[in-house]
């Protein structure tokens, strides 16, 4: 199934690259409505349902009203990208991760790497879901838990 949204966000200035990256700004906000894993879901994945979202929330066990928010960290030098052995996902300009389908071999090695567990696992399909910074999550969040962050980057020397 293809992708609606496929580029991740960066813009390129000279020899200055802006990077967009997720970040959760207020946790404590979440109702656990899940508004953002559907719109990942939908609007990046074209599926119905959270299981193709690459960001996850989950309640504390336990705890009233207490959510937990993983999302991407857009790693420069990312662990899930290293320890895949078949290069399926390789990182991305500017940090994160890029994956190519037909070289995963589902082994999870990616998703176990992950220091953070942000990385998620389709079911179905059987491969890393990466998140690629395009923002639909935080277009979707009724409590501004989510936004979009920049950073500048100096472009290596070639």
């Amino acid at each position: 199934m293809g992708e609606a949204i496929i580029a991740d966000r960066e813009e390129r200035h000279g020899d200055v690259m802006t990077v967009k990256y997720l970040k959760v700004i207020n946790r404590d906000r979440c109702i656990g409505c899940f508004s953002c894993m559907y719109a990942c879901s939908r609007m990046v994945r074209n599926s119905a349902g959270t299981g193709k979202a690459a960001l996850r929330v989950r309640s504390y066990a336990g705890t009233e009203g207490t959510f937990s928010i993983r999302v991407c960290a857009r790693c420069q030098d990312p662990d899930c990208a290293k320890a895949c052995p078949t290069g399926a996902l390789a990182a991305a300009p500017g940090g994160g991760v890029r994956l190519r389908r037909d070289l995963c071999t589902s082994c999870r090695a990616c998703v176990k790497a992950c220091a953070i567990s942000a990385l998620q696992w389709d079911e179905e399909e059987r491969v890393p879901i990466p998140c690629i910074h395009c923002g639909q999550c935080v277009n979707y969040c009724p409590n501004e838990v989510l936004a979009m962050g920049e950073r500048r980057e100096e472009e290596p020397e070639r």
